[in-house]
């Protein structure tokens, strides 16, 4: 067993222990919290996979019925107390992605760049890779653990989710991880999932949305003003990149009483992750990758800026992006 398996199964051996992904869970959230429930039953863990929020997408949903994952929600979690242990996946607490719930959060494994130090944790295990099902499938192939059909398929279904079929994000590991999962995946089932990742309902929000868009010196923003959940708006901005003049996007919508963000960069050098944390600062939080990133803002905290929500989120971003231009 690796040291950095055996260290995990120290930290959580003789708890009662949750898996816990960010709000409002996504195929790599739920793939990477599905591998690690199997990995660690392997090695005699028992644990319950939980996150705030419904599952949204119609592919997500498909994945989670396909191969039985039970997943619970934190409004169901009424066995949960202050004693028990919980590893994040896919996230990290004090983000503005994943709710405090009431157990210990004791690990952490995430793909996710760090931008606010956060103590506690007795184990992390938090890597610059492509997805967070890379690093679950690589505690399979390192520890020589045989996997199932069900979970290989899971694993490499979240990979080419959050890479966006390895065209952002890769790293080496991801790839040597697709050559891994690749033989013992249903290939079949991915396309199946992949085929149906947007509901009939979402087509005349998405002709709604497209209305919304104004695009500024190569940066495109769109206000959703209608109930939008958060893989809606994460969806929206990857089809903005999709414009030839757009080169960053910034999608926003109401959300428990400020507004919810998804960006997207084409560039490295303005990185979208740090972008965000920039912009939000002193109304919100937000962080991720170079290339996609999320966050929320406080109405209340806008609010004190401006009462026009639209040009004061353009001005907080196009100020540090231009900067950034600037500064090349």
């Amino acid at each position: 067993m690796t040291q950095e398996l055996q260290e995990l199964i120290s930290v959580l051996k003789g708890h009662r222990v949750y898996i816990q992904t960010h709000n409002f869970p996504d195929p790599d959230a739920i793939a990477s919290a599905y591998g690690l429930q199997v990995l660690l039953e392997h090695f005699g863990i028992i644990t319950i996979i939980c996150h705030h929020g419904i599952v949204e997408r119609a592919a997500t949903m498909n994945m989670v019925s396909e191969f039985k994952i039970d997943m619970t929600t934190d409004d169901d979690l009424i066995y949960m107390s202050e004693n028990d242990y919980i590893v994040n996946v896919d996230s990290q607490k004090g983000n503005a992605n994943i709710r405090d719930l009431i157990g210990k959060e004791v690990a952490v494994i995430d793909h996710h760049p760090v931008f606010t130090e956060i103590d506690g944790y007795l184990f992390k295990d938090i890597r610059m890779v492509g997805s967070c099902s890379t690093i679950i499938a690589d505690y399979f192939r390192k520890n020589e653990v045989e996997m199932s059909e069900s979970v290989a398929t899971a694993l490499l279904y979240g990979l080419k989710c959050d890479t966006h079929n390895f065209t952002r994000g890769v790293k080496n590991l991801d790839v040597e991880i697709f050559s891994y999962l690749f033989p013992y995946a249903n290939h079949q089932l991915i396309r199946r999932f992949q085929s149906g990742e947007i509901f009939y309902k979402e087509v005349n929000a998405l002709a709604d949305s497209l209305k919304a868009v104004e695009i500024i010196d190569g940066v495109a923003f769109a206000f959703l003003d209608f109930p939008c959940p958060d893989a809606f708006i994460a969806m929206i901005s990857d089809f903005l990149m999709q414009i030839e003049e757009v080169f960053f996007s910034v999608v926003f919508c109401h959300r428990d009483g400020g507004f919810k963000f998804s960006v997207r960069s084409e560039y490295d050098e303005l990185d979208a992750g740090r972008i965000i944390s920039d912009a939000l600062v002193g109304i919100g939080s937000g962080g991720g990758h170079k290339s996609m990133a999320g966050g929320y803002a406080s109405e209340e905290k806008l609010r004190r800026l401006s009462t026009d929500y639209g040009k004061i989120i353009q001005h907080l971003f196009l100020n540090i992006i231009h900067s950034k231009q600037n500064n090349k």
